[in-house]
């Protein structure tokens, strides 16, 4: 197999000899080069800070990918859920057992624009928001009506022989006005539609070209929707070749707020709707304690300044409640995992499919004071992310930056097709088992009703995050020391020559595309 690129930047951006020789050197800490920069003891006592020296470096020495022996024309199964945070999947025991005791466990999954539409477009094209255009959920820029959805990666797989199914969720403004139009590449399509989509007693589902109305629990008709997919296509039935491989994308709802409210909902704060039979199964559950909960003094944090909130002891009460039900409504999603591997048990398939199971973006329930999504700390921006399949290392955890962007050439390389859009992502299959730990990583942020000019961009690389605002202000956290990102770095004078080498990168990638985008992998 050949080594996955160099880190490949425009013309116009090109890094400098000087940042190169500055990010390349080795140090003898452990961590790449990055030495202690800062420690504290407990939470909420001030950082002690250790100014960097010369060992101290943003990037690392390349990484060495490993050999991937795939079969040929593998099945392709993604598995989506909605506002689903990594703390969240210490609730889901199915999924632990069934995809990442038997695969790998993402722990840098990254959402660059943390929120439904640009990541969900990015799932589908292998591009950043900023390139594929449809950058928040609304407004200009914004849902469906902002996205290309001509040559997408259905579209590659299909020229390749691939069957391709969707079921579920879609982007936000496929209503009711837009289902006479059946994005091209799918074989079957089966989208929730509207405002249904958030419905979870009585959702909508656009099969054969009609509208049906359900009576059943979302996540539950999702499920019986897509393993009928993948039995069918095991027998050859309903129209299924059977001898086609397939790619599958399942789009659950959960755990997204929704309706029907219920009389014990908190006031101001929108919650998900859990199956019957999980509701109150988790009451006693009570929000983290960790220092970045309702953060005491953010004021270093002045690009969140107009979206954090005030959080007085009743509307804490109903965050508890808000976190009880998305968890409760994950565990419908558990349950349908597990029986969506043990469909492709018995269909004979299992050994034969790739198997990915993400969210679009992460979630707030009261970290630094914000409840939602679209910000830049690790809450929203680390994403859920396992995969299992044939050739992967069972039970393991791998270090290796991977975004929601990557799928699209990583699901082509595994099919042999070609993209026709180019990709700012990357086949991640042979970092998956190697000693990756960073990689340049965009990220943005647009407003939510609409607006081409990003409110905020920067990258992460590795334990570090440097993002820029509108006006030109600054944040940098080290996570390494700091993994609630309580400490704002960006103008502390010692930071000078870190904060210099992420600031030339972030203006060598914030406007990258395709090859131009940062392609390496390093340890």
């Amino acid at each position: 197999m050949t080594r996955p690129g160099r880190l490949r930047l425009a013309t116009a951006a090109v890094l400098s000899a000087s940042v190169l020789a500055a990010c390349s050197g080795g140090g003898g800490d452990g961590n790449g080069g990055v030495g202690p920069i800062v420690k504290y003891e407990r939470p909420g006592e001030q950082p002690s800070v250790a100014a960097p020296t010369a060992k101290d470096t943003v990037l690392g020495p390349d990484a060495t990918p490993a050999p991937v022996a795939s079969p040929e024309k593998p099945n392709l199964l993604m598995i989506t859920m909605d506002d689903a945070a990594m703390k969240d999947m210490q609730f889901m025991p199915h999924l632990q057992e069934v995809i990442a005791d038997e695969g790998v466990t993402i722990d840098q999954g990254l959402a660059p624009t943390p929120i439904c539409v640009p990541a969900r477009a990015s799932l589908l094209t292998g591009q950043y928001a900023r390139n594929h255009g449809a950058v928040t959920i609304s407004g200009e820029g914004g849902g469906y009506k902002s996205f290309d959805d001509e040559d997408t990666m259905p579209v590659s797989l299909q020229k390749a022989g691939y069957d391709t199914m969707m079921v579920g969720k879609y982007l936000n403004g496929y209503t009711k006005n837009e289902v006479h139009h059946q994005p091209p590449g799918w074989t079957v399509w089966r989208p929730t539609v509207d405002f249904a989509t958030y419905n979870f007693e009585h959702p909508q589902l656009l099969v054969d070209g009609r509208i049906k109305d359900y009576d059943t629990y979302s996540t539950t008709l999702l499920s019986d929707q897509s393993n009928q997919l993948i039995a069918d296509h095991a027998n050859g039935a309903d129209g299924a070749d059977g001898d086609k491989p397939w790619y599958l994308w399942v789009n659950y709802v959960a755990p997204h707020h929704g309706s029907p409210h219920e009389s014990d909902d908190p006031d101001g704060i929108s919650t998900t709707v859990p199956d019957k039979r999980d509701r109150d199964t988790f009451k006693d559950l009570d929000l983290d304690t960790t220092p970045e909960m309702f953060e005491k003094d953010p004021s270093d944090k002045a690009l969140i300044r107009n979206a954090r909130q005030k959080w007085s002891e009743k509307r804490r009460a109903g965050l508890r409640e808000e976190r009880q039900q998305r968890v409760e409504a994950l565990q419908a999603v558990d349950r349908a995992i597990a029986r969506t591997v043990d469909t492709l048990r018995r269909t004979g398939q299992l050994d034969n499919t790739y198997v990915v199971v993400t969210s679009d973006n992460g979630f707030y329930v009261g970290e630094h004071n914000l409840n939602g999504k679209l910000w830049y700390f690790r809450d929203a921006i680390n994403i859920p992310m396992f995969i299992r399949g044939p050739g992967l290392p069972a039970g393991t955890t791998t270090q290796a930056p991977v975004t929601n962007a990557d799928w699209a050439p990583t699901f082509a390389a595994l099919a042999g097709a070609t993209l026709d859009r180019d990709a700012d992502g990357v086949d991640v299959m042979p970092w998956l088992d190697s000693d990756a730990t960073r990689r340049v990583i965009p990220i943005s942020g647009w407003p939510v009703k609409g607006g081409l000019d990003p409110f905020y961009t920067g990258v992460i690389v590795g334990p570090w995050t440097y993002v820029r605002g509108r006006k030109g202000r600054g944040e940098l956290y080290y996570t390494k020391n700091d993994q609630y990102q309580l400490y704002n770095l960006y103008g502390d004078p010692r930071y000078k020559a870190v904060r210099k080498q992420l600031r030339d990168l972030w203006e060598q990638t914030r406007e990258c595309a395709g090859a131009t985008c940062p392609q390496t992998f390093m340890k």
